[in-house]
């Protein structure tokens, strides 16, 4: 019988807690804009982990992008502690904009229903 919640969906949950406190506290650069970890996906053989964040400014993105990559090793050693597993998934870093361009989307459909509201009231 296969289990409900398998072990790599139980290491990324855990692997995502623990990214959003260590970013917020332990890594120092000022050109770090305040990212927050949206989702964290394991493989199966846990050996690697990607990453999905994002930030309040879209300028912002690709640095903040380059400064997690860059920390990526001091991450996993801290995220191996915490773990305590054999082997800690390799993180990566992967910015996700789907949050700004949904608000886009729905922008656009905001102006196309309001041009068509005055349309069929002319």
């Amino acid at each position: 019988m296969p289990k409900d919640y398998p072990r790599s969906e139980r290491i990324a949950s855990q692997i995502q807690r623990e990214l959003a406190t260590l970013v917020q506290h332990s890594v120092k650069d000022p050109r770090l804009s305040s990212p927050s970890i949206l989702e964290v996906q394991v493989s199966k053989d846990l050996s690697q982990a990607k990453v999905y964040f994002s930030v309040l400014n879209p300028d912002a993105a690709p640095q903040s992008l380059t400064v997690l990559n860059r920390a990526s090793g001091f991450l996993q050693r801290e995220i191996g502690k915490v773990l305590k597993a054999r082997i800690t998934p390799k993180l990566k870093f992967i910015y996700d904009d789907s949050n700004l361009r949904g608000r886009n989307l729905s922008d656009l459909i905001d102006s196309a229903v309001a041009q068509d509201q005055s349309r069929s009231g002319e």
